[in-house]
């Protein structure tokens, strides 16, 4: 029954995803970029992120723009992959000393999902050819 009212519904599984997925990394890369580019370097500095004035604008942007092209369906592969590394670095030098819950379990989903974007590609409706 479930199977007869959503399979018209199916292209647009991916479209959910990437929206979804997508919103999470524009916000947290506007509040880095826009909002706090300094604070967020010395985060990183305090993880032992080596070079972390360097690095936390080209995470902030990756996380901004990477977000941005995978809401709007272009170069969804791409964003995902950039945004994957993200978060493995994160969840390596940052969330895994917490454990599981409380600590990586937010990246980890965030990473399934990319990792499904990045095998799946954008779907539709995506604005653009896919990279």
């Amino acid at each position: 029954m479930l199977e007869k009212i959503f399979a018209p519904y199916r292209d647009y599984a991916l479209f959910v995803l990437r929206f979804f997925v997508g919103i999470v990394f524009l916000g947290h890369g506007a509040l880095k970029l826009f909002g706090g580019l300094g604070g967020f370097a010395g985060f990183l500095q305090q993880a032992g992120i080596p070079m972390a004035g360097v690095m936390a604008p080209i995470v902030a942007a990756i996380e901004f723009f990477g977000g941005l092209a995978i809401i709007l369906g272009t170069s969804t592969r791409l964003a995902s992959l950039l945004l994957a590394g993200v978060m493995v670095v994160a969840m390596i030098t940052v969330t895994l000393p917490g454990g599981f819950a409380g600590g990586y379990d937010l990246n980890l989903a965030l990473l399934g999902g990319l990792l499904a974007l990045l095998l799946a590609g954008p779907g539709k409706p995506a604005l653009g050819g896919d990279l």
